[in-house]
């Protein structure tokens, strides 16, 4: 089908372009921009005056709970509340059920999402097997089946000999290694070792068990030369450590979950227990560090850290109840409140969720030009709306930002070329009990 999306403010970041113009789109791919190619016939006029017309977002990191935990969520499910969110490209780390080790979990994963049909399932390899830290994990194998990466899966190697053979390993095969800063041996808390947690009597996570680790791992890349990734940084120590790494030369990247930008350790006042994830909320030095890292460059990507649960998982007191947020679909908007209270400008907002996540996975998109995929994010900046459980499409229902009005919604999105959400036409969601 050949699309024409007309009259938006077209904004691509990876060719710093910002500017009011039309796209067309042919047999999933971007065609033209400000004028059709010789011969192009319109199927389909998408009017986007006042709108702003993007990439598609890129997320590093959301656990679609499949294979494994359908319970949660499916794939399927989760797709479409991605496609809903203007997300395009999804990572799933590896610790699934079973655990990405063998290239049939990863063909699995793939006709999961094609099936969908809503948007692109990356899955990273585990770094050792079955994430248990003890011995290697087949990387040459899962990268002949499409991984770009290995990880740790949220489950760091306490080893250090066997984590230094497995940056060795992963080098010798040029794949990025995404690491999780952390000590095992302190991370036995559920909230930021501070005020707040003394005062209500939480068992508390020390800035350490995220730096101690990072040092750790940093000297090891430093001897190596391997390519790392660093996952959801919360501190602000953690963000200098990784500027003095990048300045230093070595081939060190990091993202940071849009909760941790907009929420500290104060929410956690009435034991929410909506608020409780891992890495933990940290102070609000530590979330305006996180934000001017993000400014500088220094953490290259926003991910949703997207962790869908049901209802029961959240329903104990807040020490017993599972860590994490569905954060699909407040991706965007909770990334576009920092331009609106001028923190950060527009341009750089959405290349922290475009062509900068691209960048980390080494993928030639996040970018809008003539000949490239037309995985396209439509939306109206100025909108306002109320996060709602019966506006979500996800699975999962645990936010901590339901009732909070927020201002930039989603029209429409295009995985590669085809229309997959559009406003208005929203699927109805399914009850589901649980």
């Amino acid at each position: 089908m050949n699309i024409a999306i007309c009259g938006g403010r077209l904004v691509d970041p990876a060719y710093h372009i910002d500017t009011v113009t039309d796209v067309f789109i042919a047999e999933g791919k971007i065609a033209g921009i400000g004028r059709p190619p010789s011969g192009f016939s319109i199927d389909q006029i998408i009017d986007a005056r006042n709108q702003i017309v993007c990439p598609g977002l890129i997320d590093l990191c959301a656990r679609l709970r499949e294979p494994g935990l359908i319970h949660k969520a499916t794939i399927a499910s989760e797709t479409g509340a991605a496609a809903a969110a203007g997300i395009t490209t999804l990572v799933c780390p590896p610790d699934t059920d079973p655990v990405i080790n063998e290239p049939s979990v990863v063909e699995l994963i793939s006709r999961l999402t094609k099936a969908a049909g809503k948007a692109r399932v990356i899955a990273l390899g585990a770094l050792t097997h079955c994430l248990r830290g003890e011995r290697l994990a087949e990387m040459a194998a899962l990268k002949d089946v499409g991984c770009v990466g290995v990880s740790d899966g949220g489950h760091p190697v306490t080893n250090t000999l066997v984590l230094r053979r497995a940056l060795e390993y992963a080098a010798t095969f040029d794949l990025t290694v995404f690491l999780t800063p952390l000590d095992t041996w302190l991370r036995h808390g559920i909230a930021h070792e501070g005020q707040v947690a003394t005062r209500m009597g939480l068992p508390a996570i020390p800035i350490a068990a995220e730096t101690g680790a990072m040092a750790r791992d940093l000297e090891l890349i430093r001897d190596i030369g391997v390519r790392v990734h660093f996952g959801r940084l919360s501190c602000a120590r953690s963000v200098e450590l990784m500027a003095r790494a990048q300045s230093e030369g070595l081939q060190v990247t990091a993202d940071v979950a849009i909760h941790n930008l907009h929420l500290t350790d104060i929410d956690l006042a009435g034991f929410d227990s909506q608020c409780h994830v891992q890495p933990p909320l940290r102070g609000l030095v530590d979330r305006d560090a996180l934000r001017n890292g993000l400014a500088s460059g220094v953490v290259g990507a926003v991910c949703s850290d997207h962790q869908p649960h049901e209802r029961d998982a959240k329903l104990a007191p807040f020490g017993d109840t599972e860590p994490g947020i569905s954060g699909l679909e407040t991706l965007l908007a909770l990334s576009l409140r920092l331009v609106h209270d001028e923190t950060l400008p527009l341009a750089v907002v959405l290349e922290r969720l475009t062509c900068g996540p691209a960048r980390i996975l080494g993928l030639d998109s996040g970018h809008l030009r003539v000949g490239g995929i037309a995985d396209i994010c439509i939306f109206d900046p100025e909108a306002r709306w109320k996060v709602k459980t019966d506006n979500l499409l996800s699975r999962g229902q645990n936010s901590p930002f339901l009732g909070w009005e927020l201002r930039g919604q989603l029209t429409h999105t295009l995985f590669e070329g085809q229309l997959v959400y559009e406003r208005g036409n929203m699927p109805v969601k399914k009850a589901i009990n649980h």
